[in-house]
């Protein structure tokens, strides 16, 4: 059982039913036990508030390799049977062709994965320290695809794709059977879209069940070619870049749209600055690491896009695997949004124990000094005076407002930098 998109061109669309009925969960199933972990579904009180009925999160951020991915690549791998002796080959731009490198390792497999000129160095290495072969070619992941494919016909090796695959599909849909033995009063889940394979495995599990739950499905602005197909749009362009770039796909898949069309409710797009948000608050309230394609169904939450349900509305936190440097800087970002870090600027008297008298007063004041610097050009000051800057943490605008009073009634005139 396999079905892989065309290489050149695009094939005529299969009706839904006979694909839905191809899909094979319980064979995902048993080809994901023992290989993956069934992650936790936590409640999150403060998202149930702000939507007006109970949220959870399903954390698929904390499976094995830092994603969903690895189960659909366990599911193909198993399906191939004996083909798989041969090796198994891919393209990735990190998530899938680090479950399929984990993969391989589990079943004792070669494995090589393709990954763009331009691929992060810290997922280039992470494939590579789960004993696949990384080569690197094509300016992205549709043209990694392409010497993906090339190699395969060369070797022998098979080619597992990230999305466009019945057996793939399958093996993201067992999220969706552990969500529904997980939360009993479920009503909707949000997912992430990128190549649409966790969408339409998910949905093909509720459908399976019977049970009436809404599947509403999120992408990035700057890359939404299932929410412009879905409505009927043409495709708009692809943005050149997007904090979610683990959903950032340039068309649809020719398996996984006509699925999709049957079982999503509805496509929502989300800004960036929104995606950063939906990251700030799971690193801050609900303790979750998460990348930007794992953080834009919180997103949408945050935005008030969607209203209360009859039961429990269930985020997919899809994957974990961030840039530190990135999630680093929004939070930082968000820290200064907050106004609990600020830039504040002044001037001392240009002589021994001027800065200490300042830095005294602010510590009275218990704001958390993070960096001094001295400015003497470009800003005006007497002969007998230095210009300082200093980046601060405070509890917030009100704490600022007072620190402020402090300085100004021990003669410092101080000024905050936008």
């Amino acid at each position: 059982m396999t079905g892989t998109g065309a290489r050149n061109g695009r094939r005529a669309e299969r009706p839904a039913p006979e694909l839905i009925e191809s899909i094979d969960l319980a064979a995902a199933g048993r080809a994901v036990a023992g290989g993956v972990r069934r992650t936790p579904t936590i409640d999150c009180p403060g998202l149930g508030e702000l939507l007006g009925s109970p949220v959870a999160l399903k954390a698929e951020s904390l499976q094995a390799t830092g994603s969903f991915k690895l189960r659909g690549a366990l599911s193909r791998i198993a399906a191939l049977g004996d083909r798989a002796a041969a090796g198994l080959v891919t393209a990735s731009a990190g998530n899938h062709g680090r479950a399929v490198a984990a993969a391989a390792r589990l079943r004792g497999l070669e494995c090589e994965v393709f990954m763009p000129q331009d691929a992060a160095v810290s997922k280039v290495l992470a494939v590579e320290a789960l004993g696949a072969q990384v080569s690197l070619g094509g300016a992205s992941v549709d043209e990694a695809l392409e010497h993906a494919i090339d190699r395969g016909g060369q070797t022998g090796a098979a080619f597992v794709h990230p999305f466009d695959d019945l057996d793939v599909i399958a093996g993201q849909g067992t999220l969706g059977l552990e969500l529904l033995e997980q939360v009993p009063g479920l009503a909707r889940v949000i997912v992430p879209i990128g190549g649409g394979g966790l969408a339409a495995g998910v949905g093909v599990a509720l459908r399976d069940a019977g049970r009436p739950v809404e599947l509403i499905g999120v992408q990035a602005s700057a890359c939404a070619p299932y929410a412009d197909a879905l409505a009927g749009r043409p495709a708009h362009p692809a943005s050149a870049a997007t904090i979610a770039d683990g959903i950032a796909i340039k068309r649809p898949g020719a398996l996984t749209l006509p699925l999709l069309r049957e079982l999503v409710s509805g496509v929502l797009t989300v800004a960036e600055d929104q995606i950063a948000a939906g990251m700030v608050y799971l690193a801050e309230e609900a303790k979750l690491i998460s990348e930007g394609a794992g953080a834009v169904g919180v997103a949408v939450l945050l935005a008030g896009m969607l209203g209360p349900t009859d039961g429990t509305t269930v985020v997919i936190v899809s994957g974990g695997n961030v840039d530190s440097g990135l999630l680093a800087a929004l939070l930082l970002r968000h820290e200064t949004e907050e106004g609990r870090r600020i830039r504040l600027f002044t001037r001392v008297p240009d002589r021994p124990g001027g800065l200490a008298e300042l830095l005294g007063l602010v510590a009275r004041a218990q704001a958390n000094v993070v960096s001094v610097e001295h400015l003497r050009e470009a800003v005006a000051l007497h002969v007998r005076e230095t210009g300082v800057e200093l980046t601060l943490e405070t509890r917030g605008p009100k704490h600022t407002e007072l620190l402020l009073a402090a300085l100004a009634e021990a003669g410092y005139e101080a000024s905050i930098a936008g």
